[in-house]
């Protein structure tokens, strides 16, 4: 799947005019605000595809605003079926060091959940390349520059997304 935030796939399959044409957009509506809420403590939803096959309208009582609560309604009725999971934002770390401090950075990286991917040297250097998830970066520099006495440098940059691990997630959801 590739992702991208609140990617939805609408496709519209009524038949017989059972919801009027000018209520069809309402309804797309409705689902979209209901995945900025998600159904796990409110976090977002990055994508769903929902197939709208049936309905009814009243011809004096039915408005936009219907539709669109009623599909709101019908995502809370039955995201939580559909097994949502967490994602988390994945960083590439580079960090730069000497030799010396091989070990400490190694076994940081591993208390962070990180992966590393690889290590290089040049000039005496090393240079660390690997996988961390956002969440476990925070105050990262200052922890990396007291592991090494200040002798480490550290960059980092989005690298894409993945499924939180089940033992954190269930922390998540309240």
């Amino acid at each position: 799947m590739k992702l991208g935030w609140n990617l939805l796939e609408f496709i519209n399959q009524i038949k017989g005019g059972a919801i009027p044409s000018e209520f069809i957009p309402s309804v797309e509506k409705g689902f979209r605000e209901a995945m900025e809420n998600g159904v796990l403590s409110g976090y977002p939803l990055e994508g769903m595809k929902i197939t709208l096959l049936d309905g009814a309208a009243h011809s004096e009582d039915s408005g936009a605003y219907d539709f669109e609560i009623a599909a709101r309604d019908g995502f809370r009725a039955i995201a939580k079926s559909c097994k949502p999971k967490f994602l988390e934002p994945i960083m590439r770390v580079e960090i730069q060091s000497i030799d010396e401090y091989t070990g400490i950075v190694t076994a940081d990286i591993n208390k962070r959940r990180g992966i590393i991917t690889s290590i290089d040297e040049k000039s005496g250097r090393k240079t660390f390349t690997a996988e961390v998830p956002l969440a476990s970066t925070f105050g990262y520099i200052s922890d990396l520059r007291t592991l090494t006495s200040g002798r480490a440098s550290i960059s980092m940059k989005l690298l894409h997304y993945a499924l939180v691990p089940d033992f954190i997630a269930n922390t998540l959801v309240t």
